[in-house]
């Protein structure tokens, strides 16, 4: 198993379906209380452990999604109110060693996951079939993306941190 990609990279082959863009919309509302499950337990000590050599402590993978998911729900709410606009990327190498990453009580993010989980379902589950076609341009990969391959990335992207998580924990034996 690759540490960096537990559960492998994103693939989304051929048209997105209603049923599948209701099974990441379900992925996504779970994601706060399996995040909140994942780390109840840990001890300060566990939450500043990185999640493989040279990686982020598990401190800083909650805090990122967090970050991440603010930045993707911003570009759903863009995308769907002007007509393919160009998103604002970030450095979130750089935003993870900013001190509100690196010591902030995690409580802090996974209420903010919570809340932003909550609001981010109410709006997808209200998008309608020309909704998920709405587009943004994303000027590092030089890519139109689509709201529904978007909603796919993110839906894998709480499980791939998440996995970063359960999987120290399985090693470490916590």
């Amino acid at each position: 198993m690759d540490a960096r990609y537990p559960i492998g990279h994103f693939e989304s082959n051929g048209a997105i379906t209603s049923a599948q863009r209701a099974a990441w919309i379900e992925e996504l509302e779970q994601l706060p209380s399996q995040l909140a499950a994942a780390v109840n337990d840990l001890s300060q000590e566990q939450l500043n452990t990185p999640y493989r050599e040279e990686g982020w402590t598990v401190r800083q993978v909650i805090h990122h999604i967090a970050d991440s998911h603010m930045n993707s729900y911003t570009r759903f709410k863009l995308a769907l109110t002007e007509d393919r606009p160009t998103i604002r990327p970030y450095y979130e190498d750089r935003w993870a060693e900013l001190a509100d990453t690196t010591t902030a009580p995690i409580a802090l993010s996974l209420v903010l996951i919570k809340a932003l989980h909550e609001r981010w379902v109410i709006l997808l589950k209200t998008m309608s079939e020309a909704d998920y076609a709405r587009t943004f341009f994303h000027p590092e990969s030089e890519k139109t993306i689509a709201l529904d391959y978007n909603l796919g990335v993110y839906a894998w992207h709480g499980k791939h941190h998440l996995a970063h998580i359960t999987k120290l924990a399985e090693r470490m034996g916590w």
